[in-house]
């Protein structure tokens, strides 16, 4: 779509391997969403415990939210904040934790025009960042038992509903797991280094676009 283009990604190149890494570089306001529902055909509810993980390059200075979930009252209720001291948001079926008490990751800045491999575990009342397959911070997420996260609504990439602040930049991978183990082995299982293979063909990108076009 217009906005949208092929681009490298992490690796230039990868050491013994011909494949490179390709990227979406999304250079205009464009704003993407799909019902929820689609993204998670298999099941009826957002999974309590998961891994929400990204590989993207943010233009420089740049805050914004790159994925927000919306219940189908449009209450956000799940965000992934980047730019400096980003917001993990969360908030369950009973509005637990209130705005005030979001975990902050401060001194951290996800929006300086490098390539980051984001990976976040939520896990009980807990959530942790690994930035660059290194474990960086734990803080409470102070939600309620049996959290809820709806999939009636809808999802949206690069913004929240009524932001002006949208995502300028290049994304390789956006993933959400059931499994809050897997953002501590982001960098092993998903995203490795440029030493190793990529555990899928991004050529398939290629394809897509093609198809697309």
């Amino acid at each position: 779509m217009e906005g949208v283009s092929l681009e490298t990604g992490l690796c230039t190149s990868r050491r013994g391997f011909e494949e490179l890494d390709l990227a979406y570089k999304i250079d205009k306001k464009i704003q993407l969403s799909a019902p929820t529902k689609q993204l998670f055909p298999d099941s009826t509810i957002f999974p309590e415990n998961f891994s929400v993980m990204a590989t993207v390059r943010a233009k420089m200075g740049s805050q914004f939210f790159l994925l927000s979930v919306y219940d189908d009252q449009g209450v956000q209720q799940l965000g992934l904040e980047v730019g400096r001291s980003p917001v993990f948001l969360y908030e369950d079926q009973h509005g637990q934790p209130a705005p005030e008490m979001y975990p902050i990751f401060k001194k951290i800045n996800l929006a300086d025009g490098k390539w980051h491999r984001i990976a976040y575990s939520v896990q009980g009342k807990s959530v942790t960042l690994y930035l660059d397959c290194q474990r960086k911070e734990t803080l409470d997420l102070l939600r309620g038992d049996n959290a809820v996260v709806s999939t009636e609504g809808v999802t949206v990439f690069g913004t929240r509903l009524l932001d002006k602040d949208v995502f300028e930049g290049d994304i390789q991978q956006l993933l959400i797991l059931e499994d809050p183990q897997a953002a501590a082995n982001y960098c092993v299982n998903y995203i490795p280094d440029c030493d190793s293979a990529l555990p899928y063909n991004s050529k398939s990108l290629v394809l897509q676009e093609v198809f697309a076009i």
